[in-house]
C-alpha cells in the first residue's frame, strides 16, 4: 500500500488545487499512470502512480486546495483486494452472501445469508449480532473516507446503504443513490396545528440561481486558481507600482516589406514563419541597452540591474494568461526567437508549459493586436518594470512632409512602466528607440 502524494511544485509553490481525477477508487493502475490533474498558480501538473495496485481510497476530491506533501489518495495492493479469494473464508462469506466452504464455520456463513441454524442452534441470536457487525463494518472499515464525508454531510447511516462493490466496499455512488431514495420513500413531516403551508416553489435550473434583485437567472462558477493568482497579481501590481503609460506610433513599413520579399526563402531555409515578435524582441533588446533601468527590479531600497535580456512573451491560453520567457533573447538570431516563441506559444496552449519556462523574466512584451486590439494600457508583469503592448496594424493617411501624404501601415505601442525607478523622459527615450529601431530595420543588426 502507498499514498498518493502531492508532489513538490517547484519554487515559491507550496500547494495548489485537485483539478479533476483520471480514475476512480476501485480502478486498477500501474507505475507511472497518470491518476490526477493539479492546478496550481502557473501550470497543471500530472500526478503519476509510483507503483502497481489499486485506487482504495480517493482522500481529496477535484476542486479542493492541497498541499505539498499532502496525501490525496490510497493505492492499495492489487493481491490485497481480492480478499474473498484467499485468507479468510468467513470473512468473505459473509460479505459475498455465499454458503461456508468445508471446514469452515456454517454459523457465519448462516448468519450472513439468514439461512438456518445448525442443529440445536438459535438462528434468531446468530442473525442479530451478525447484522449489527455488519452495519459497524460498513460504517467505519467498509466506506472509503469520501462515502463517510458525504454521508455525514448528508445525515445517512452508512449501515443502512447497500454497496455495490463484490467485496462490500460503500463508495461515494452508492451513498449517492441511497440518498436519492430517501425523498421518496419519507413522509412530508405534518404541519403545526393552525399554521399555513407555504406554496411549493418550482426547482431552480441545474448550476443556476435567481438573482436577488431582478429575479433572473445566473450562473456561479468557481474561479480556477490560475484566474485567481491573475487577478491578485494585477491588482498587486496597480497596488504597489507607480505605473504609467506612455505611447507612440511606428510606421511598419520596412518590416512588412522584408516579410513580404524574405518570408518564402526564411522558411524554406529555416523552417520557422518569419514574424513581427523576432523584429520587436531585437528592438526592445537594443533599447534596454540604452535604457537600462526597465531591464532593472526593485527589491526593497536596492535596485537589481540585470546585465542579462530573458523577455516575456504574453500568450492567450484556454485557462488564463502565461508568460513564458524567451531566455538570452539578446544572444539568439532571428529564426532562433521565432521558433522559441512558437514552442512557447504552443506549449502554453496545450496547457503543457513547465515552472522553469514560466519564472524569472526581465522585461515583457504582448501583443493585443493580434485580437483586433488598437490601443490598450499593458499592465505590469511585476517584479518586471517594463512592458510593452503591440496593438493592430492599420492604414493610415500620414503627412510625409509638408506637401505629400501617404497611407501607411501603422501600428501604436504603449510602454508601461514604473514611476519609481523610471522617470518620464527615460520611459519616452526608450519607446523612441523601439519606435527608431522597428523602422530601421538595419539598425538592427547593428544594435545586435
Amino acid at each position: 500500500m502507498s499514498e498518493i502524494k502531492v508532489p513538490d511544485l517547484g519554487e515559491s509553490i507550496s500547494e495548489g488545487t485537485i483539478y479533476k481525477w483520471l480514475v476512480k477508487e476501485g480502478d486498477t493502475v500501474g507505475q507511472g499512470d497518470v491518476l490526477a490533474e493539479l492546478e496550481t498558480d502557473k501550470v497543471n501538473l500530472e500526478i503519476s502512480a509510483e507503483e502497481d495496485g489499486v485506487i482504495s481510497s480517493i482522500l481529496r476530491q477535484a476542486g479542493e486546495n492541497v498541499a505539498v506533501g499532502e496525501a490525496i489518495g490510497i493505492i492499495g495492493s492489487a493481491d490485497g483486494a481480492a480478499v474473498a479469494g484467499g485468507g479468510k473464508p468467513e470473512a468473505a462469506s459473509a460479505a459475498t452472501g455465499s454458503s461456508a466452504p468445508d471446514g469452515g464455520k456454517p454459523e457465519a456463513a448462516s448468519a450472513a445469508t439468514g439461512g438456518s441454524a445448525p442443529d440445536g442452534g438459535k438462528p434468531e441470536a446468530a442473525i442479530a449480532p451478525a447484522a449489527s457487525e455488519g452495519a459497524a463494518a460498513g460504517s467505519a472499515a467498509l466506506a472509503s473516507p469520501g462515502a463517510r464525508k458525504l454521508a455525514r454531510e448528508r445525515g445517512i447511516d452508512l449501515g443502512e446503504v447497500s454497496a455495490r462493490d463484490p467485496i462490500g466496499r460503500i463508495g461515494q455512488a452508492d451513498v449517492n443513490g441511497h440518498g436519492a431514495a430517501v425523498p421518496e420513500a419519507a413522509a412530508p413531516a405534518a404541519p403545526a396545528a393552525g399554521a399555513r403551508p407555504e406554496p411549493v416553489k418550482p426547482p431552480a435550473p441545474a448550476g443556476k440561481a435567481p438573482h436577488a434583485e431582478d429575479g433572473k437567472a445566473t450562473e456561479r462558477k468557481r474561479m480556477s486558481r490560475r484566474r485567481l493568482t491573475i487577478a491578485s497579481r494585477l491588482v498587486e501590481a496597480q497596488q504597489t507600482a507607480a505605473m504609467l503609460t506612455t505611447f507612440n506610433e511606428v510606421d511598419m513599413t520596412a518590416i512588412l516589406d522584408i516579410r513580404k520579399r524574405r518570408k518564402d526563402a526564411f522558411k524554406e531555409k529555416h523552417e520557422v514563419g518569419l514574424g513581427f515578435m523576432s523584429f520587436f524582441t531585437k528592438a526592445v533588446i537594443g533599447a534596454l541597452k540604452a535604457y537600462p533601468l526597465l531591464n532593472a527590479e526593485i527589491d526593497g531600497e536596492d535596485l537589481l540591474l540585470k546585465k542579462y535580456y530573458d523577455i516575456g512573451i504574453a500568450v492567450a491560453a484556454k485557462e488564463g494568461l502565461v508568460v513564458p520567457v524567451v531566455r538570452d533573447a539578446d544572444r539568439l538570431s532571428f529564426p532562433e526567437i521565432e521558433r522559441k516563441i512558437g514552442e512557447l506559444a504552443s506549449k502554453a496552449r496545450a496547457n503543457t508549459l513547465s515552472l522553469p519556462e514560466l519564472q524569472g523574466g526581465t522585461f515583457t512584451i504582448t501583443n493585443g493586436g493580434v485580437f483586433g486590439s488598437l490601443l490598450s494600457t499593458p499592465i505590469l508583469n511585476t517584479p518586471q518594470v517594463g512592458i510593452l503592448g503591440m496593438h493592430k496594424i492599420q492604414l493610415r493617411p500620414i503627412a510625409l512632409d509638408e506637401e505629400r501624404t501617404a497611407n501607411r501601415p501603422m501600428m501604436y505601442v504603449a510602454l508601461s512602466y514604473d514611476h519609481r525607478i523610471v522617470d518620464g523622459s527615460e520611459a519616452v527615450g526608450f519607446l523612441v528607440k523601439v519606435k527608431e529601431l522597428l523602422e530601421d530595420p538595419e539598425a538592427l543588426l547593428l544594435e545586435g
